[in-house]
């Protein structure tokens, strides 16, 4: 788990880890969340592209953190979350939230718990361009709160 460089890691190589692992033979449910780039912007208009950054070193402690607390929950045999960095146009992937667990009433709750923990505590950081009105261009980090 931890931050990706865009087009150095996929969905794909997200499952190939998930199933390697020892316990996965516990696991009869896996929950993936896929983190995609909308097309309206937090301010209105419609966005051109997303810049993702992250500190890099706090942002793979943190996440390693959430997934390390949500392994501990009954049934749950494994937790990943891939966040992807760099330049990203509408529709591509951001986000891998990948939950391995031995029912598939385990891992949901889980999974969206965490989605938002990842975005609460991670310092990943969100630099959206959007186009708005008569073709005004616009660029702003945006806050936590605005792309839920």
């Amino acid at each position: 788990m931890g931050v990706h460089e865009k087009g150095s890691f996929s969905l794909a190589d997200g499952l190939k880890i998930l199933k390697k692992k020892k316990a996965f033979s516990q696991a009869g449910a896996i929950a993936v969340f896929i983190g995609v780039v909308r097309g309206k912007a937090a301010k209105g208009g419609k966005v051109q592209k997303l810049m993702l950054e992250a500190y890099e070193e706090k942002a793979n402690e943190v996440l390693a953190g959430i997934c390390a607390d949500l392994r501990k929950k009954p049934g749950i045999v494994d937790v990943q979350i891939h966040h992807l960095l760099g330049e990203f146009d509408v529709g591509e992937d951001l986000v891998y939230v990948l939950v391995a667990g031995s029912h598939r009433g385990n891992v949901f709750p889980v999974l969206e718990e965490a989605v938002e923990r990842y975005k609460s505590e991670a310092p990943i950081f969100k630099k959206e361009f959007s186009v708005s009105g008569k073709r005004k261009k616009n660029s702003y980090w945006v806050s936590e709160g605005a792309n839920t």
